[in-house]
């Protein structure tokens, strides 16, 4: 099952914006959810700040480079085979991402932890705005005109 490396590309992107909007989402509702246990506080407040630095931060210096190297090295695919718009070790560390925040975001929302439900926005929105910070490489690369 071939494919051409613009559909690699193509998917790729697809799962860097589809994972950066969730997290977003995410993180944002489990801030509203500790503002409405604590609306005095102004943690949620202070996350919204510090969510975004640190994922520009993580945008700029890791995803990035991620997606450039990820980008290369479908480039140099000779067949490119539809399952390898990412490397077989991504999905694994992927599924592993993916159900640990949605434990830990369970955890938090279900003991109804203020500080934990802040704590797992943060780190949500940082990961999400990383993902999308870095989404330019996309563009910038022509990933989806090869």
């Amino acid at each position: 099952m071939t494919a051409s490396t613009r559909t690699l590309n193509i998917l790729a992107a697809f799962v860097w914006y589809v994972g950066g909007i969730v997290l977003l989402i995410k993180g944002f509702s489990l801030l509203i959810e500790a503002y409405s246990l604590k609306p005095e506080q102004y943690w949620p407040w202070l996350a919204i700040v510090v969510g975004p630095v640190i994922g520009s931060i993580k945008g700029k210096f890791i995803f990035r480079k991620s997606c450039l190297k990820n980008l290369a090295r479908i480039n140099t695919l000779n067949q490119p085979k539809i399952w390898q718009f990412f490397k077989p070790w991504f999905f694994a560390v992927l599924a592993i991402m993916i159900s640990f925040g949605a434990t830990m975001a369970r955890m938090a929302h279900t003991q109804h932890n203020y500080y934990f439900l802040i704590a797992v926005s943060i780190v949500d929105i940082d990961i999400g705005i990383a993902l999308l910070w870095s989404s330019y490489i996309f563009w910038r690369q022509k990933a989806f005109s090869k």
